[in-house]
Protein backbone atom coordinates (compact mmCIF):
# COMPACT_ATOMS: atom_id res chain seq x y z
CA UNK A 1 0.00 0.00 0.00
CA UNK A 2 0.93 3.42 -0.80
CA UNK A 3 2.70 5.37 2.42
CA UNK A 4 -0.08 7.09 4.50
CA UNK A 5 -2.73 5.38 1.65
CA UNK A 6 -6.25 3.99 2.27
CA UNK A 7 -5.69 1.19 -0.61
CA UNK A 8 -7.07 -2.54 0.13
CA UNK A 9 -4.43 -4.48 2.15
CA UNK A 10 -3.87 -7.97 4.59
CA UNK A 11 -1.96 -8.54 6.85
CA UNK A 12 -1.57 -12.34 8.31
CA UNK A 13 0.02 -13.31 12.01
CA UNK A 14 0.43 -16.28 13.46
CA UNK A 15 -3.07 -16.38 15.55
CA UNK A 16 -5.05 -13.63 12.98
CA UNK A 17 -5.74 -12.02 9.91
CA UNK A 18 -6.09 -8.04 9.83
CA UNK A 19 -8.05 -6.96 6.63
CA UNK A 20 -7.78 -2.83 5.89
CA UNK A 21 -10.09 -1.68 3.83
CA UNK A 22 -11.02 1.89 3.25
CA UNK A 23 -10.49 3.92 6.99
CA UNK A 24 -11.12 0.60 8.82
CA UNK A 25 -9.28 -1.91 9.73
CA UNK A 26 -10.74 -5.51 10.42
CA UNK A 27 -9.38 -8.24 12.35
CA UNK A 28 -9.81 -12.15 12.23
CA UNK A 29 -8.76 -14.79 14.82
CA UNK A 30 -6.98 -17.87 13.30
CA UNK A 31 -9.15 -20.95 14.20
CA UNK A 32 -5.76 -22.47 15.89
CA UNK A 33 -4.55 -24.20 18.81
CA UNK A 34 -1.05 -22.99 19.34
CA UNK A 35 -0.39 -24.50 22.97
CA UNK A 36 -0.45 -21.10 24.46
CA UNK A 37 -3.34 -19.98 22.70
CA UNK A 38 -6.54 -21.58 21.74
CA UNK A 39 -8.83 -20.13 19.29
CA UNK A 40 -10.60 -23.04 17.87
CA UNK A 41 -14.32 -22.69 18.88
CA UNK A 42 -16.27 -19.59 17.49
CA UNK A 43 -17.62 -18.79 21.13
CA UNK A 44 -13.24 -18.50 21.77
CA UNK A 45 -13.09 -16.01 19.51
CA UNK A 46 -15.81 -14.11 20.07
CA UNK A 47 -14.15 -13.56 23.60
CA UNK A 48 -11.31 -12.71 22.92
CA UNK A 49 -11.98 -10.66 20.02
CA UNK A 50 -14.38 -8.57 22.81
CA UNK A 51 -11.48 -8.91 25.25
CA UNK A 52 -8.97 -7.48 23.06
CA UNK A 53 -11.25 -4.05 22.79
CA UNK A 54 -11.37 -3.91 26.42
CA UNK A 55 -8.10 -3.97 27.12
CA UNK A 56 -7.27 -1.97 24.13
CA UNK A 57 -9.06 0.72 24.88
CA UNK A 58 -7.09 1.72 28.23
CA UNK A 59 -4.49 3.06 25.87
CA UNK A 60 -6.14 3.49 22.42
CA UNK A 61 -9.63 4.48 23.43
CA UNK A 62 -10.50 6.08 19.86
CA UNK A 63 -9.20 3.57 18.13
CA UNK A 64 -10.91 0.11 18.99
CA UNK A 65 -14.60 0.49 18.15
CA UNK A 66 -16.05 -2.77 18.47
CA UNK A 67 -16.69 -5.74 17.30
CA UNK A 68 -18.54 -7.28 14.70
CA UNK A 69 -20.35 -10.33 13.76
CA UNK A 70 -19.83 -12.14 10.50
CA UNK A 71 -23.17 -14.00 9.39
CA UNK A 72 -23.60 -16.54 6.71
CA UNK A 73 -26.23 -16.88 3.95
CA UNK A 74 -28.24 -18.36 6.40
CA UNK A 75 -27.94 -15.27 9.10
CA UNK A 76 -26.46 -17.67 11.49
CA UNK A 77 -23.44 -15.62 13.13
CA UNK A 78 -20.13 -17.11 12.10
CA UNK A 79 -17.46 -15.19 12.58
CA UNK A 80 -16.19 -12.41 14.67
CA UNK A 81 -14.08 -9.05 13.67
CA UNK A 82 -12.52 -6.60 16.08
CA UNK A 83 -13.38 -3.28 14.12
CA UNK A 84 -10.56 -0.73 14.21
CA UNK A 85 -9.68 2.59 13.38
CA UNK A 86 -7.23 2.35 11.02
CA UNK A 87 -3.84 4.01 11.14
CA UNK A 88 -1.49 5.55 9.48
CA UNK A 89 1.29 2.98 8.23
CA UNK A 90 3.65 5.58 7.49
CA UNK A 91 3.24 6.66 11.27
CA UNK A 92 4.33 2.99 12.32
CA UNK A 93 7.42 3.24 14.83
CA UNK A 94 9.01 0.38 12.79
CA UNK A 95 8.66 2.97 9.72
CA UNK A 96 9.70 5.75 10.93
CA UNK A 97 13.07 3.82 11.88
CA UNK A 98 13.67 2.33 8.75
CA UNK A 99 13.41 5.29 7.19
CA UNK A 100 15.87 7.05 9.12
CA UNK A 101 14.00 9.40 10.91
CA UNK A 102 14.72 11.00 14.20
CA UNK A 103 11.67 9.44 16.75
CA UNK A 104 13.54 10.66 19.88
CA UNK A 105 10.88 13.22 20.42
CA UNK A 106 8.26 10.26 19.86
CA UNK A 107 9.96 7.36 22.42
CA UNK A 108 10.49 10.54 24.91
CA UNK A 109 6.74 11.05 24.97
CA UNK A 110 6.05 7.49 24.90
CA UNK A 111 8.01 6.98 28.35
CA UNK A 112 5.75 9.20 30.46
CA UNK A 113 2.44 7.93 28.50
CA UNK A 114 3.56 4.41 29.40
CA UNK A 115 4.52 5.13 33.11
CA UNK A 116 1.05 6.94 34.22
CA UNK A 117 -0.52 3.43 32.00
CA UNK A 118 1.72 1.73 34.54
CA UNK A 119 0.84 3.45 37.86
CA UNK A 120 -2.59 3.18 37.37
CA UNK A 121 -2.94 -0.25 35.98
CA UNK A 122 -4.41 -3.10 37.99
CA UNK A 123 -2.63 -4.40 40.65
CA UNK A 124 -3.69 -7.37 42.91
CA UNK A 125 -2.51 -11.15 44.43
CA UNK A 126 -2.81 -12.82 41.07
CA UNK A 127 -0.92 -10.13 39.38
CA UNK A 128 2.13 -10.55 42.12
CA UNK A 129 2.14 -14.17 41.45
CA UNK A 130 2.45 -13.99 37.73
CA UNK A 131 5.01 -11.60 37.99
CA UNK A 132 6.93 -13.72 40.76
CA UNK A 133 10.09 -15.80 40.02
CA UNK A 134 8.05 -19.06 39.81
CA UNK A 135 5.94 -18.03 37.30
CA UNK A 136 8.16 -16.10 35.01
CA UNK A 137 10.66 -19.54 35.31
CA UNK A 138 7.54 -21.16 33.57
CA UNK A 139 7.00 -19.32 31.25
CA UNK A 140 10.45 -19.75 30.07
CA UNK A 141 9.99 -23.54 30.26
CA UNK A 142 7.00 -23.29 28.45
CA UNK A 143 8.58 -21.31 25.75
CA UNK A 144 11.37 -23.80 26.02
CA UNK A 145 9.06 -27.10 25.35
CA UNK A 146 7.40 -25.22 22.30
CA UNK A 147 10.80 -24.23 20.58
CA UNK A 148 12.31 -27.70 21.04
CA UNK A 149 9.43 -28.83 18.51
CA UNK A 150 11.30 -26.35 15.87
CA UNK A 151 14.87 -27.87 16.41
CA UNK A 152 16.49 -28.68 13.57
CA UNK A 153 14.00 -27.03 11.30
CA UNK A 154 13.96 -23.14 11.93
CA UNK A 155 16.30 -23.13 15.32
CA UNK A 156 19.66 -24.52 16.88
CA UNK A 157 18.21 -26.68 19.37
CA UNK A 158 21.32 -26.22 21.49
CA UNK A 159 20.93 -22.77 21.50
CA UNK A 160 17.37 -23.38 22.50
CA UNK A 161 18.83 -24.78 25.52
CA UNK A 162 21.59 -22.49 26.28
CA UNK A 163 18.98 -19.63 26.36
CA UNK A 164 17.28 -22.55 28.91
CA UNK A 165 19.71 -22.56 31.12
CA UNK A 166 21.21 -19.37 31.41
CA UNK A 167 17.71 -18.18 32.13
CA UNK A 168 17.32 -21.13 34.84
CA UNK A 169 20.09 -19.86 36.28
CA UNK A 170 19.62 -16.36 36.72
CA UNK A 171 15.82 -16.67 38.25
CA UNK A 172 16.95 -19.61 40.67
CA UNK A 173 19.43 -17.35 42.46
CA UNK A 174 17.36 -14.20 42.19
CA UNK A 175 14.22 -14.76 44.34
CA UNK A 176 15.08 -12.03 46.98
CA UNK A 177 15.03 -9.07 44.01
CA UNK A 178 11.63 -10.57 42.52
CA UNK A 179 9.99 -10.61 46.11
CA UNK A 180 11.23 -6.77 46.01
CA UNK A 181 9.88 -6.02 42.77
CA UNK A 182 6.75 -7.29 43.27
CA UNK A 183 6.51 -5.51 47.15
CA UNK A 184 7.62 -2.09 45.69
CA UNK A 185 4.17 -2.40 43.79
CA UNK A 186 6.17 -3.26 40.24
CA UNK A 187 4.33 -5.99 39.21
CA UNK A 188 0.69 -4.40 37.06
CA UNK A 189 -1.75 -5.74 34.42
CA UNK A 190 0.57 -4.22 31.46
CA UNK A 191 0.13 -4.18 28.01
CA UNK A 192 2.03 -7.55 27.46
CA UNK A 193 3.04 -7.55 23.67
CA UNK A 194 4.74 -3.76 23.02
CA UNK A 195 6.01 -3.72 19.92
CA UNK A 196 7.40 -1.06 17.21
CA UNK A 197 5.08 -2.20 14.74
CA UNK A 198 1.96 -1.32 17.36
CA UNK A 199 3.35 2.01 18.24
CA UNK A 200 1.99 5.29 15.93
CA UNK A 201 3.73 8.63 16.43
CA UNK A 202 0.96 10.57 15.45
CA UNK A 203 0.74 14.82 15.85
CA UNK A 204 -1.59 14.40 18.75
CA UNK A 205 0.63 12.10 20.47
CA UNK A 206 1.77 8.03 20.68
CA UNK A 207 -1.24 5.58 20.14
CA UNK A 208 -0.38 2.28 21.46
CA UNK A 209 -2.25 -0.94 19.60
CA UNK A 210 -2.71 -4.55 20.40
CA UNK A 211 -2.04 -5.50 23.56
CA UNK A 212 -1.91 -9.22 24.66
CA UNK A 213 -5.72 -10.59 25.40
CA UNK A 214 -5.71 -13.73 25.34
CA UNK A 215 -4.19 -14.84 28.38
CA UNK A 216 -4.16 -12.63 31.93
CA UNK A 217 -1.37 -14.27 33.28
CA UNK A 218 0.74 -13.25 30.19
CA UNK A 219 -0.31 -10.08 30.72
CA UNK A 220 0.31 -9.63 34.39
CA UNK A 221 4.12 -9.14 35.02
CA UNK A 222 6.72 -6.62 36.32
CA UNK A 223 6.38 -3.11 34.48
CA UNK A 224 10.23 -3.25 33.51
CA UNK A 225 9.48 -6.35 31.84
CA UNK A 226 6.37 -4.43 29.90
CA UNK A 227 8.54 -2.04 28.55
CA UNK A 228 11.31 -4.29 27.45
CA UNK A 229 9.59 -5.74 24.92
CA UNK A 230 9.96 -2.36 23.18
CA UNK A 231 13.50 -2.10 23.78
CA UNK A 232 14.17 -5.32 22.53
CA UNK A 233 12.04 -4.63 19.57
CA UNK A 234 14.33 -1.40 18.82
CA UNK A 235 17.30 -3.50 19.33
CA UNK A 236 16.16 -5.75 16.52
CA UNK A 237 15.27 -3.50 14.27
CA UNK A 238 19.32 -2.09 14.68
CA UNK A 239 18.59 0.70 17.06
CA UNK A 240 20.16 -0.38 20.57
CA UNK A 241 21.14 2.95 21.31
CA UNK A 242 17.22 3.65 20.88
CA UNK A 243 16.25 1.17 23.40
CA UNK A 244 19.07 2.32 25.85
CA UNK A 245 17.28 5.69 25.44
CA UNK A 246 13.84 4.47 25.79
CA UNK A 247 14.51 2.39 28.84
CA UNK A 248 16.19 5.66 30.55
CA UNK A 249 13.27 8.10 29.60
CA UNK A 250 10.78 5.23 31.47
CA UNK A 251 13.00 4.98 34.13
CA UNK A 252 12.89 8.97 35.00
CA UNK A 253 9.39 8.65 34.73
CA UNK A 254 8.01 6.46 36.41
CA UNK A 255 11.37 7.11 39.04
CA UNK A 256 11.89 3.45 39.12
CA UNK A 257 14.86 1.95 39.72
CA UNK A 258 16.72 -1.63 38.99
CA UNK A 259 20.25 -3.75 38.19
CA UNK A 260 21.18 -3.65 34.87
CA UNK A 261 20.96 -7.41 35.15
CA UNK A 262 17.22 -7.44 35.53
CA UNK A 263 16.57 -5.14 32.43
CA UNK A 264 18.97 -7.51 30.16
CA UNK A 265 16.80 -10.56 31.91
CA UNK A 266 13.68 -9.12 30.73
CA UNK A 267 14.58 -8.18 27.41
CA UNK A 268 15.98 -11.93 26.97
CA UNK A 269 12.75 -13.01 27.93
CA UNK A 270 11.09 -11.20 25.25
CA UNK A 271 12.97 -11.99 22.34
CA UNK A 272 12.49 -15.75 23.18
CA UNK A 273 9.40 -15.00 22.92
CA UNK A 274 9.69 -13.26 20.04
CA UNK A 275 11.41 -16.01 18.43
CA UNK A 276 8.67 -18.79 19.56
CA UNK A 277 6.58 -16.89 17.56
CA UNK A 278 8.13 -15.96 14.50
CA UNK A 279 9.36 -19.76 14.58
CA UNK A 280 5.73 -20.79 14.47
CA UNK A 281 5.16 -18.49 11.10
CA UNK A 282 8.01 -20.24 9.56
CA UNK A 283 6.27 -23.95 10.30
CA UNK A 284 3.30 -22.18 8.77
CA UNK A 285 5.36 -21.77 5.37
CA UNK A 286 6.40 -18.18 5.84
CA UNK A 287 10.01 -18.82 4.44
CA UNK A 288 10.90 -14.93 5.49
CA UNK A 289 10.80 -16.07 9.10
CA UNK A 290 13.19 -18.34 9.59
CA UNK A 291 16.38 -15.78 9.80
CA UNK A 292 14.47 -13.60 11.56
CA UNK A 293 13.58 -16.25 14.11
CA UNK A 294 17.18 -17.66 14.54
CA UNK A 295 18.27 -13.55 15.22
CA UNK A 296 15.96 -13.28 17.84
CA UNK A 297 16.97 -16.51 19.34
CA UNK A 298 20.75 -14.84 19.19
CA UNK A 299 19.37 -11.48 21.08
CA UNK A 300 17.70 -13.48 23.68
CA UNK A 301 21.63 -15.62 24.46
CA UNK A 302 23.35 -11.94 23.80
CA UNK A 303 21.66 -10.14 26.84
CA UNK A 304 21.40 -13.23 29.11
CA UNK A 305 25.18 -13.87 29.10
CA UNK A 306 25.80 -9.80 29.38
CA UNK A 307 23.28 -10.21 32.25
CA UNK A 308 25.61 -12.86 33.98
CA UNK A 309 25.57 -12.24 37.52
CA UNK A 310 29.12 -12.61 39.11
CA UNK A 311 31.15 -12.66 42.72
CA UNK A 312 34.22 -11.43 41.08
CA UNK A 313 37.14 -12.04 43.87
CA UNK A 314 40.43 -9.26 43.12
CA UNK A 315 43.09 -10.13 45.75
CA UNK A 316 46.76 -9.93 46.41
CA UNK A 317 49.11 -8.56 48.42
CA UNK A 318 49.12 -4.95 49.63
CA UNK A 319 50.21 -2.41 47.22
CA UNK A 320 49.84 -4.78 43.93
CA UNK A 321 46.59 -2.71 42.89
CA UNK A 322 44.19 -4.18 43.82
CA UNK A 323 41.44 -2.08 44.96
CA UNK A 324 42.77 -0.08 41.50
CA UNK A 325 41.71 -3.05 39.53
CA UNK A 326 38.61 -3.51 41.61
CA UNK A 327 37.08 -0.02 41.11
CA UNK A 328 38.06 -0.39 37.44
CA UNK A 329 36.13 -3.47 36.83
CA UNK A 330 33.19 -2.12 38.92
CA UNK A 331 33.20 0.92 37.09
CA UNK A 332 32.98 -1.10 33.68
CA UNK A 333 30.80 -3.51 34.49
CA UNK A 334 28.60 -1.50 36.43
CA UNK A 335 29.17 -3.56 39.78
CA UNK A 336 29.04 -3.17 43.16
CA UNK A 337 32.22 -3.09 45.23
CA UNK A 338 32.81 -4.59 48.56
CA UNK A 339 36.23 -3.20 50.03
CA UNK A 340 37.46 -5.26 53.22
CA UNK A 341 39.32 -2.02 54.22
CA UNK A 342 36.28 -0.20 54.14
CA UNK A 343 34.29 -3.14 56.14
CA UNK A 344 36.65 -3.27 59.14
CA UNK A 345 36.44 0.03 59.21
CA UNK A 346 32.58 0.62 59.28
CA UNK A 347 33.02 -2.31 61.82
CA UNK A 348 35.33 -0.81 64.29
CA UNK A 349 32.73 2.79 64.03
CA UNK A 350 35.98 4.59 62.43
CA UNK A 351 36.07 6.47 59.37
CA UNK A 352 37.64 4.69 56.44
CA UNK A 353 40.26 7.28 55.87
CA UNK A 354 40.98 6.97 59.70
CA UNK A 355 43.88 4.49 60.68
CA UNK A 356 43.83 1.75 62.62
CA UNK A 357 47.70 0.61 61.65
CA UNK A 358 48.52 -2.12 64.69
CA UNK A 359 51.09 -4.89 64.96
CA UNK A 360 50.88 -7.75 62.33
CA UNK A 361 47.80 -10.27 63.65
CA UNK A 362 46.77 -7.45 66.74
CA UNK A 363 44.06 -5.38 66.80
CA UNK A 364 41.54 -5.35 63.93
CA UNK A 365 43.96 -7.64 62.49
CA UNK A 366 43.72 -10.57 64.72
CA UNK A 367 42.40 -13.74 63.80
CA UNK A 368 39.07 -13.57 64.89
CA UNK A 369 38.47 -9.90 63.93
CA UNK A 370 39.85 -11.38 60.50
CA UNK A 371 37.58 -13.72 59.78
CA UNK A 372 34.82 -11.19 60.90
CA UNK A 373 35.20 -9.27 58.52
CA UNK A 374 35.21 -11.45 55.53
CA UNK A 375 32.44 -13.26 56.45
CA UNK A 376 30.69 -9.54 56.42
CA UNK A 377 32.01 -9.09 53.44
CA UNK A 378 30.71 -12.55 51.49
CA UNK A 379 27.27 -11.96 53.08
CA UNK A 380 27.11 -8.66 51.69
CA UNK A 381 28.17 -10.06 48.61
CA UNK A 382 25.15 -12.78 49.11
CA UNK A 383 22.55 -10.04 49.20
CA UNK A 384 23.72 -7.74 46.28
CA UNK A 385 23.48 -10.67 44.40
CA UNK A 386 20.54 -12.26 45.26
CA UNK A 387 19.41 -8.55 43.97
CA UNK A 388 20.35 -8.88 40.69
CA UNK A 389 23.99 -7.32 41.25
CA UNK A 390 27.29 -8.51 39.97
CA UNK A 391 29.78 -8.16 42.78
CA UNK A 392 33.59 -7.29 42.95
CA UNK A 393 35.07 -8.14 46.29
CA UNK A 394 38.33 -6.09 47.30
CA UNK A 395 40.51 -8.23 50.07
CA UNK A 396 43.61 -9.85 50.08
CA UNK A 397 41.95 -13.25 50.25
CA UNK A 398 45.09 -15.19 51.73
CA UNK A 399 43.00 -17.70 53.14
CA UNK A 400 42.06 -21.01 51.22
CA UNK A 401 38.91 -20.88 54.01
CA UNK A 402 37.61 -17.59 52.86
CA UNK A 403 37.75 -17.87 49.48
CA UNK A 404 35.69 -21.04 49.75
CA UNK A 405 32.93 -18.77 51.59
CA UNK A 406 32.83 -16.57 48.44
CA UNK A 407 32.44 -19.71 46.07
CA UNK A 408 29.98 -21.45 48.42
CA UNK A 409 27.57 -17.77 48.13
CA UNK A 410 28.21 -18.90 44.40
CA UNK A 411 26.88 -22.02 45.26
CA UNK A 412 23.73 -20.42 47.48
CA UNK A 413 22.69 -17.58 44.83
CA UNK A 414 23.18 -19.76 41.42
CA UNK A 415 26.01 -17.26 40.63
CA UNK A 416 29.25 -17.45 38.78
CA UNK A 417 31.98 -16.87 40.80
CA UNK A 418 35.55 -15.55 39.39
CA UNK A 419 38.80 -15.15 41.22
CA UNK A 420 41.63 -12.75 40.57
CA UNK A 421 44.65 -11.90 41.84
CA UNK A 422 46.73 -8.99 41.57
CA UNK A 423 50.41 -9.55 40.82
CA UNK A 424 53.41 -6.55 41.08
CA UNK A 425 57.42 -7.24 41.74
CA UNK A 426 57.39 -6.21 45.50
CA UNK A 427 59.82 -3.40 45.47
CA UNK A 428 57.27 -1.55 43.03
CA UNK A 429 54.41 -2.27 45.46
CA UNK A 430 56.72 -0.95 48.45
CA UNK A 431 56.99 2.33 46.19
CA UNK A 432 53.27 2.20 45.50
CA UNK A 433 52.37 1.51 49.12
CA UNK A 434 55.13 5.03 50.59
CA UNK A 435 53.22 7.13 48.12
CA UNK A 436 49.39 6.16 49.30
CA UNK A 437 50.57 6.69 52.45
CA UNK A 438 51.99 9.99 51.99
CA UNK A 439 49.25 11.19 50.26
CA UNK A 440 46.81 9.61 52.87
CA UNK A 441 43.08 9.32 52.80
CA UNK A 442 43.07 5.43 51.74
CA UNK A 443 41.07 2.91 53.88
CA UNK A 444 44.43 0.70 53.75
CA UNK A 445 46.85 0.58 56.69
CA UNK A 446 48.92 -2.43 54.91
CA UNK A 447 52.98 -1.11 54.76
CA UNK A 448 55.71 -2.96 52.92
CA UNK A 449 55.98 -5.10 56.41
CA UNK A 450 52.45 -6.05 56.61
CA UNK A 451 53.08 -7.51 53.30
CA UNK A 452 56.00 -9.61 53.43
CA UNK A 453 54.35 -10.83 56.75
CA UNK A 454 50.94 -11.76 54.29
CA UNK A 455 52.79 -13.20 51.28
CA UNK A 456 54.46 -15.28 53.87
CA UNK A 457 51.18 -17.19 55.11
CA UNK A 458 49.11 -16.96 51.72
CA UNK A 459 47.37 -20.24 51.01
CA UNK A 460 48.03 -21.86 47.37
CA UNK A 461 45.48 -19.96 45.19
CA UNK A 462 45.67 -22.30 41.52
CA UNK A 463 41.87 -21.26 40.78
CA UNK A 464 42.92 -17.91 40.42
CA UNK A 465 43.80 -15.80 36.94
CA UNK A 466 47.13 -13.82 37.69
CA UNK A 467 46.78 -10.15 36.40
CA UNK A 468 50.42 -8.54 36.23
CA UNK A 469 49.34 -4.75 37.51
CA UNK A 470 52.71 -3.33 36.51
CA UNK A 471 50.84 -1.38 33.51
CA UNK A 472 48.61 1.68 33.56
CA UNK A 473 45.42 1.24 35.59
CA UNK A 474 43.12 1.43 32.41
CA UNK A 475 45.54 -1.03 30.81
CA UNK A 476 45.42 -3.15 33.54
CA UNK A 477 41.34 -3.07 33.66
CA UNK A 478 41.28 -4.11 29.99
CA UNK A 479 43.86 -7.13 30.45
CA UNK A 480 41.63 -8.36 33.33
CA UNK A 481 38.01 -7.83 31.37
CA UNK A 482 40.07 -10.02 28.40
CA UNK A 483 41.25 -12.99 30.98
CA UNK A 484 37.70 -12.62 33.05
CA UNK A 485 35.24 -12.67 29.40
Amino acid sequence: MASGGLDPRVVETHSGVVFFYGDRAYKLKKPVDLGFLDFTTLEARGAVCRREVELNRRLAPDVYLGVSDVLDPDGEVCEHLVVMRRMPDDRRLTKLIEDGEDVTAHLDALAPMLAEFHAEAERGPAIDRAAGVDALAQRWADNTAEMRSFGGSVLDLDLVEEVDALASRYLSGRRPLFEQRVASGRARDGHGDLLADDVFCLADGPQVLDCLEFDDDLRYEDVLADVAFLAMDLERLGRADLAERFLAAYRGASGDEWPASLAHHHIAYRAQVRAKVTAIRAEQGDAGSVEPARALLRLSLDHLWSGRVRLILVGGAPGTGKSTLAAGLAETLGATVVRSDVVRKERAGIRPDESAADGFGQGLYDAESKAAVYREVVDRAAEAAGLGETVVLDAAWTSEVHREWARQVGVDTSTEVVEVRCVLDPDVAAVRMAERARRGGDPSDADAGVARALSAETDAWPEAIEVDTAAAPDDVVRTALGLIG
